[in-house]
This record gives C-alpha cells, structure tokens and sequence, in this order.
C-alpha cells in the first residue's frame, strides 16, 4: 500500500514492527529519575501498553466495517499504565477516556480479569459489555473501583473530589463505607479540559478544603499532551497554573518513561495516603493519530510535528527501556507485539457476534437502578428524637409553616438514619436563606450539616461523591435559577450513572432547591425564577413540589426512602412563597399552618400520588406548588359567588407525571384548567395539555393558565406575569360557562 494512502495509526503501528525487527528503539531520557521496579512489573507495563494500542488500532478497523462505533483511544497516553501500577486496586479511580491502559494494567491486580474481552465488547456495543450493558463506550468497573464516565470536559471531576471527602467524613462518622478508610482517589483528564469551569471549582474546592486541615486525599493527574482537539496548550501553562496552588503539591512525570512515571507516581501514592492532602500529577505525553477517528491532523498540525509525535511512541521508549536492562530482546518485543495482536483480532471477530440491544425496554433497563440491600430503618423512640430536637420538642404539637415542617423531617430523617449528610451554602449555624436548617448542625454536627463554599457544581459533586462511598447526601442549592450554574452535574453525571453502569454504579441522592416565583422581595431570574424546564427531561431524575407543609414532610421521606432503597436521584422542590405562608383566605386563618406528624404515626405520599381537594365536576383545577395554593383561594370563591363546583387535583410528583393518577383523581369533572406558575413556552402545562388530550381527545374540554414568557420583575409587579386568583377565578368562569345557551 502506498505510503500516502495509510492512516496515521497504520503508520505508528507499522514504525513499531520495524523498529522491532530492526532493534532501532531510543535511547532512555538524559536525566530521567528512575527508582526500583521489578523487571517483571516493567515487563507487565509493557504488555499492557501493548495490548491498549492494539484495541486502539482494532476499534478504527472494527469502526470501518461498520462493527465498531467509538475511536477515541488512548495511544500516546499509555504511560497512565505505570500510575495504575503504583496504586491499588480498591482507590476509586475517574478516569479520562484516554485510560484504556490503566483500566488493564489495574484489572491485572485482580484475579480473574478479561480486560481485552470486556473491552473489545464494549467496542462492539454488545449487550454483554460487562460495564455498561452495550450503552457506550465507557472505562469502568465494579471489581476495580472505576465508575464509569462519558465525560469529555472533566465534569467528573466534582464527584472525585466529593469521594475523596468522603473517605475523612466515614471515619469521623465512625461508618463502614465502601472505600478503606486509607484509600485515596484518583481523577484524570487532559490538559484542554483541565481549563474548564468544572475541573476548576473542584480542583479549587479540594484546596479549599485541604487549608482548612481538613483530609482530601485525591491525585488529579492531568495527562498533558499539548493539545485540545486542535488548539494547541500553552508551554508551561499547566505546570504553571498549578505548581503553587495554597493546599495543592505539585508533582511532574515523562508519561513517555515508564519507569520514571512510575516512580514519580509511588512518591505520589505514598505523600497523599500518609498526609491525606490532595496532590496535582502533571504526565506529558503526546497524542498520537489526532483526537478521534474521523480527525485529520493535517488540517492544523505541520507534518513535521506529525512526525516528531510519533517518533516518541511511549511504546518505542518502554520497549527499548526493556532492551536496555537485559528484560527483553528485540526479538522478544516483536514476539510479543504480534502475538497480542493476533490475541486482538481473533477475539474482536467472536465480540462482534455477540448480542446487542435490540427493544427500547432492554436499552432503558438500566435507566432506574436496581432495588438496594440496606438497612431497614425503625422509628426511633421519643427518648431518642426528644434527644435530637432538644428545645424544639414541646413546639411540634403546634401547627407549623412549611420551613418549620420541612426542618422537623429533617431532624428525624438524620436522628433515624446516620448516613444522611446535609450539604450546601450557609446551611450551617446560619441555618440557610430561609432557616429551612436551623439547628440541624448544632443538633448533628458540622460534619453533617456541611457549609460549602458558593460553587454549585462542587455542591453536587460533592453529593455524587459522598454516595460512591455509602453516604446518602441531601444536598441544598439556595435558589433554583443557581441549578443552571452545575445542570450537567444532574444532567451529564448524576442522571446517567446507572445508565451507563448497567445499574452497577448509582449515586442516590435527594437535592432540595429552594425555588419557583411569588416572592415580593426579590426580582430577576436568580432568586424568583418559575422554570425548572431544565430538569424536567433528563431521564430517571424524580421532581418532586409540595405545596403544604404536611405533603413536604412526607414526601420528603418518601424522596429519601426512594434514594436509599431504589438509588434514585431526586429534586425536592420547596416553593419559596410557601415556607413561612400561614394563612388561606384571610389574616390569621391559620389554614397553611399543619401539625408535624411523627414517622411512626406517618401517613405516606408514594410516588405518583396525587392530592386532591373537593369533589365537584364542574370544573377540575390541575395544578402544583403555588398553583395549588391560589387555585384553594380560587375554588372558595367559584363555589361561593359564582355557583361553580371545582375539584382540585395536586400533581405534587412532576416527574415522572402521575398521568394514571390525575387521570382517576379528575373522575367526571367536566371541563379540565391546567394551572402552571411556569411560563408558557417550556413550562409542565404543555405536556399535561397533551397528556390530557391524548386520554379525553375532545370529549373534555382544555384549557389552560400560565405565566408569561418573561423573567419576573422586583417589586409590587413581582407577580404580574404570574397565574393569580383573580386570573383563575376569572378564566374558570369563562371556561365553564363557553357553550352553554
């Protein structure tokens, strides 16, 4: 074949056999700090360096003929095979999708491991892709301590560094956990997405934490190969930007020397298990064949530098390290080359036959986890809570606010169940924007009630973390609109974890947004936001909006129950006007106000039920939240001035819709409202109108009120583009009265 037509990775391979059959390998680096490693490990390295080229090189063939869908590989990145060497098996490692090399040379810690048969599946997208079931190409497993990632911007670092807190916080809770309490993580990724927002917090909020003494023995190890795509890292910016970061030691290895990666990457191991403080490892290497299959590097790379790249294939430097030292011949390399190679392609023809996803339940199977072995919490005894709510003990016979209600399920909740770990800003002694946690620190202790630094994405990784390791977060983020800052912590990592593990990985976890609008002191979209549309499509998330204190109280336990039992990632959503709302209809009715009604004698909101409120069928109000509380207001008046007999149906879960409950709870009402606090255009109504039409058609009539499509203003005109009583009295006379003579 002619030499201009072969791909660059044909090339690369074909330098090695020649080098090989010729004995021409470089020379070790002037200078290289080599410390002692066992002939046989270098020569383990080596075979695992081998055999992740060659799944590199066989995915691009399985690729053409249409057999293989991924090709992002890890050739120039093999060094990270040498830092899975140094450390164990059992620290938890999030790993940069260049790290086929690392995930093999960890699985050979293990009895048992078919690293190159697991892989070539995963490549194939078979059903029997021991990690994620045949849904991505992902490095993970479950015996090695891997979550898998899909990330390509260091959005998993959060989560890493959340996990690292953990390992200090299990001790400190005097808790078994899933990690030994001497473990310590490992986080990769490369030198391009290292400068993203979300690598960044984390790496920062890790600093953070570790100046303040407290224990975050993490490895960041950023795999430098000089360039993004095709936008090429400054010289030195890495090292630079990190080499004197408060909190952070900095350490430096040639990924292209095994033995010096190796050895730099022990004296890592050794620093953060003895001092527990995090560590930043700097590997260079080089990136050989462009970013991805379809990417041709001679469209922004001199074919100079090309080949300067290649020139310095990690493999040609291990190999000739092998030489040098008497392990291995020339003879022996090539030996050993060709024999993985055939291992490669002889297995990859029997992975492409094997099963692949085929029915949509077989591809959402993964979707919601598992059903979890735990604990099977009893109520505690009123000596024991008595214990927890110290002084606030005599108060819970009176009827209370939803904040009020809210706190007291959270003092039970964290008395009956040690696990439960609150985190968020000023949550702490401050007890929160709203007071929604006062006490709670005092009454569990800083290290459950945890003051966060203001970075939302660290907040949920944070959360995500604490769950690899046998917690169960409740995280906080003090307004809705701050979710936008962190959604792909939802979105891209906490909502697809299960997905992509085969239900093998979740990270359970219910996250309290206060939110929604109606609030007269503020204005703009930041503190008095009405959309969540955000979150409301991401697959296998639950939202879930109380509207009265009582509802809060037990769906908040239901929203635990459903973490701790099924894995769940859950949005609790606290409407903001309702926390301190006492009165209905008039001043000091007291109608808001609900009595705090202890586990024991709880009376539960599954999942999926709806409230309901009047029996009329003149007309049914479905609606949430605020919606709920007007339309109360609402349904006194259409019944009393205006002879219109409502029933009154309370979504409380938006998502999944309780669409079978709304259903049965609507009965023979004859004409439907939706009442939406969202706007108009990506707001909950939009589905229930559809949702609606599809059961009834137009045998029930529909109509709908939501806000407009604005953000909402400061002041007396804070409600304006919002539903009100007024608004729903007047369109539900309307409604009700179109078409009759």
């Amino acid at each position: 074949m002619n030499a201009q037509m072969k791909t660059r990775a044909e090339i690369v391979d074909e330098n090695f056999k020649t080098a090989a059959r010729t004995g021409n390998f470089p020379h070790s680096f002037e200078g290289a700090r080599h410390g002692v490693l066992d002939e046989s490990l270098l020569a383990q390295i080596f075979e695992t360096q081998v055999l992740s080229r060659h799944l590199d090189i066989h995915s691009r063939r399985m690729q053409a003929k249409g057999e293989g869908f991924y090709t992002i590989g890890s050739s120039g990145h093999e060094g990270n095979a040498a830092i899975a060497a140094a450390f164990r098996p059992t620290d938890m490692a999030f790993l940069h999708y260049r790290d086929a090399a690392f995930l093999i040379e960890r699985s050979k810690q293990l009895p048992g491991g078919t690293p190159l048969w697991d892989m070539l599946l995963s490549f194939a997208a078979s059903a029997e892709d021991p990690i994620s079931g045949g849904r991505h190409k992902v490095l993970g497993s479950k015996p090695l301590f891997v979550p898998p990632q899909t990330s390509t911007i260091a959005s998993h670092v959060p989560k890493a560094m959340g996990a690292s807190y953990s390992i200090g916080l299990a001790r400190l809770c005097k808790r078994e956990a899933v990690m030994p309490r001497d473990a310590v993580v490992l986080c990769s990724f490369g030198d391009a997405s290292v400068n993203h927002s979300t690598a960044q917090g984390a790496i920062n909020t890790a600093c953070w934490t570790a100046y303040q003494g407290v224990p975050m023995p993490i490895v960041f190890i950023c795999e430098d190969n000089g360039i993004g795509i095709s936008t090429k890292t400054p010289t030195g910016w890495v090292a630079d930007a990190h080499k004197n970061r408060p909190g952070l030691k900095y350490f430096y290895c040639n990924g292209l020397d095994a033995l010096e990666t190796y050895t730099v990457a022990k004296e890592v191991e050794a620093y953060v298990r003895r001092t527990r403080m995090p560590a930043f490892l700097h590997m260079s290497c080089v990136r050989l064949y462009g970013h991805a299959g379809a990417d041709v590097q001679e469209l922004y790379m001199p074919r100079q530098e090309i080949l300067e790249q290649e020139a310095n294939d990690p493999l040609l430097h291990t190999a000739g390290l092998l030489i040098e030292r008497g392990v291995m011949t020339a003879a022996d390399v090539e030996r050993l080359y060709l024999d993985v190679e055939t291992r490669v392609i002889a297995a990859s023809e029997e992975a492409i036959t094997r099963p692949k996803l085929e029915t949509r339940e077989e591809v959402r199977a993964s979707l919601i986890p598992p059903k979890q072995e735990g604990k099977d919490f009893q109520p505690l005894s009123d000596a024991a809570r008595e214990a927890a709510f110290g002084r606030d003990w005599s108060k819970l016979g009176t009827p209370q606010n939803m904040a009020r209600l809210i706190n007291c399920a959270l003092t039970d909740l964290m008395a009956e169940q040690d696990n439960i770990i609150l985190a968020g800003e000023d949550i702490g002694p401050k007890g929160g924007v709203y007071t929604v946690t006062a006490g709670l620190s005092k009454a569990f202790g800083n290290h459950r009630v945890i003051n966060t630094l203001l970075d939302e994405q660290s907040i949920l990784g944070l959360a995500m973390g604490l769950a690899h390791n046998g917690f169960l977060p409740i995280p906080e983020i003090q307004f809705l609109a701050y979710v936008h800052n962190a959604a792909d912590q939802i979105r891209g990592e906490a909502s697809t974890l299960s997905f992509f593990s085969n239900g093998q990985y979740t990270n359970p976890m219910v996250i309290r947004i206060a939110g929604l609008g109606y609030q007269k002191g503020f204005g703009g979209h930041f503190h008095n936001d009405n959309s969540f549309a955000a979150l409301r499509d991401i697959p296998g998330v639950i939202i879930a909006a109380p509207s009265r204190g009582a509802d809060a109280v037990e769906m908040l336990r239901e929203c635990v129950r459903l973490a701790r039992e099924e894995g769940r990632v859950v949005i609790f959503l606290e409407p903001i006007a309702l926390y301190m709302t006492r009165d209905l209809h008039e001043a000091k009715d007291g109608l808001w106000l609900d009595t705090y009604v202890a586990p024991a004698k709880a009376a539960p909101i599954p999942l999926g039920d709806v409230g309901t409120y009047g029996q009329g069928e003149d007309l049914a109000i479905v609606t949430y939240g605020n919606g709920m509380f007007l339309s109360r207001q609402a349904e006194k008046e259409l019944k009393e001035i205006h002879g219109i007999h409502a029933r009154l149906i309370d979504l409380r879960w938006l998502s999944p819709l309780p669409t079978e409950a709304m259903i049965k709870a609507i009965g023979k009402a004859k004409k439907i409202l939706v009442v939406d606090e969202s706007r108009v255009t990506g707001s909950l109504s939009e589905a229930l109108m559809t949702s609606l039409y599809e059961e009834f058609g137009a045998a029930r009539p529909l109509k709908r009120i939501a806000a407009d499509d604005c953000f909402i203003p400061l002041g007396r005109a804070a409600t304006v583009p919002l539903p009100s009583k007024d608004e729903i009295v007047r369109e539900a006379c309307a409604f009700v009265k179109e078409g009759k003579a």
